[in-house]
């Protein structure tokens, strides 16, 4: 009986160990994972922390019994790997007991970790992260002791408070990406005065500009008090955090969050030879395998090909991972599967605004790939003129000049008027090199309550089109 060992329990590892022992049940899989949750939405972590989601349960797919249950997968959760042997073809993994298992085939999908930026103070109570269910639920258990204790330290308030109703002491925000964002209004909306702070010129810096300016105005409406062009220097203090301190001074808060991006978990598979390509995240072929064989890579640890550059990106998102995983696992199964290109499609909801993107928006990352980008951003409405409802969708287009070729966009829009279902047509156009021209020829979906004749997508394709 051939053994396919995976390491991490996640989204990458549990795909593809589910789909493999789906297509090959006589496949004896066996899944190790550090921690003690598999199968869960680490997404959902900030709207459990506002509270919009009850249980840490609620965000498991399939539970730790289901797989070793029902689907027949040997998991070891609270088991560690600490080393690959790929002359023995043995990980060695670390539990109540070190534990040495064969493989046949290994899958590596040890995930990412949060990134810690290089400032003082991040060891000081207080500070947090949210990169695991265990972040998540002592970020919760925070939000429900102040909001039942009140101040847990009782920092000087800060301006933003006099608009807010039993307003908790003020936290900070190291960070203005998807994390940033979305718990910027987690905090908010329990009543904390929130600032955020930003190293550079703008939040959402992988969005377009217009799109990020848009999200920034509103955030500043729900009165976080967000710092661009702000460095953090430390996390000032005694045993708790007491401020932020940045070059301008210090900002009095009671907690901060940090979240400044994640990095690849290349650990183990560095020192067992896997190499790594230069995003920093582990080198894989279209199947997914690395350098070495019979060992694959997937997930949050691992680059993938771009499908506007054609090189190696690192795009550490869920339904890359998941797709991956189950590519990976058709593969072990004896049916070659290719993983799949990424766009670096994406979105995210602040307060009363989404916004999406897809493709390559910055001009320098287009030059370098070969294109002549231009860029053009339009407003337009939602929904009919004459319907009662709706409001505005901001569209942001980048093209090549010569080809027409859609290279990337951005579009935001109020909550629930179409933003990130609008950005589905551009994925389309992005991932299959669709021109301008045919691009403002799809045949989108109207209705008044839904859509503008011309969708403004294909409106945005019209106007750059004409500007080549």
């Amino acid at each position: 009986m051939s053994t396919f060992v995976v390491i991490g329990g996640d989204a990458a590892g549990m795909s593809a160990a589910s789909k493999a022992k789906r297509d090959d049940p006589d496949l004896d899989v066996v899944v190790f994972e550090a921690g003690e949750w598999v199968s869960y939405g680490a997404c959902g972590l900030p709207y459990y922390v506002k509270g919009e989601i009850q249980s840490l349960d609620d965000l498991v797919s399939v539970t730790s019994e289901e797989f070793r249950e029902q689907r027949d997968i040997d998991l070891r959760t609270n088991h560690e790997v600490i080393s690959i042997d790929p002359d023995d073809r043995t990980v060695t993994a670390r539990g109540e007991d070190e534990v040495v298992q064969a493989y046949d085939q290994l899958l590596v999908s040890t995930g990412a970790a949060a990134v810690e930026p290089p400032i003082d103070g991040l060891d000081r109570n207080g500070v947090y992260t949210l990169g695991s269910m265990s972040d998540g639920r002592d970020l919760r258990e925070y939000v429900s002791r102040a909001r039942t204790d009140g101040d847990l330290h009782q920092p000087d308030r800060g301006p933003a408070c006099q608009f807010l109703e039993n307003c908790n002491g003020p936290v900070g925000i190291v960070g203005g990406g998807y994390i940033g964002i979305e718990m910027a209004e987690a905090l908010a909306a329990n009543d904390f005065e929130v600032h955020l702070f930003q190293r550079g010129g703008r939040i959402l810096k992988s969005f377009s500009e217009a799109t990020s300016e848009a999200i920034g105005d509103h955030l500043a409406e729900q009165n976080v008090a967000v710092n661009l062009n702000t460095e953090v220097e430390g996390l000032a203090g005694g045993e708790v955090v007491e401020a932020v301190v940045t070059e301008s001074g210090r900002t009095p808060v009671e907690m901060v969050l940090v979240g400044t991006g994640v990095s690849p978990r290349t650990d183990i598979a560095e020192e067992a030879g896997i190499e790594l390509g230069e995003t920093g995240a582990i080198a894989a072929d279209a199947y997914r395998e690395t350098n070495l064989p019979d060992v694959y890579a997937a997930g949050d640890c691992a680059e993938a090909e771009h499908v506007v550059t054609g090189e190696a990106g690192y795009v550490p998102l869920a339904l890359t991972a998941n797709r991956h995983g189950r590519a990976v696992g058709r593969t072990i199964a004896g049916n070659p599967t290719r993983g799949g290109g990424v766009a670096g499609t994406a979105a995210v909801k602040a307060f009363e605004v989404e916004a999406a993107r897809t493709g390559v928006l910055d001009g320098r990352e287009a030059r370098r790939a070969g294109f002549d980008p231009i860029t053009e951003t339009i407003d337009t409405k939602s929904r009919a003129g004459y319907y009662p409802e709706g409001g505005t969708v901001r569209v942001t287009l980048t093209a090549d000049r010569e080809s027409g070729r859609v290279l990337g966009g951005s579009l935001v829009s109020e909550y629930g008027e179409g933003a990130v279902h609008r950005s589905h047509a551009l994925v389309g156009a992005v991932t299959e090199g669709v021109t301008l021209g045919k691009l403002s020829n799809y045949d989108l979906a109207y209705a008044p309550p839904f859509n503008t004749t011309w969708d403004p997508v294909l409106t945005a394709a019209k106007v750059l089109d004409g500007k080549r």
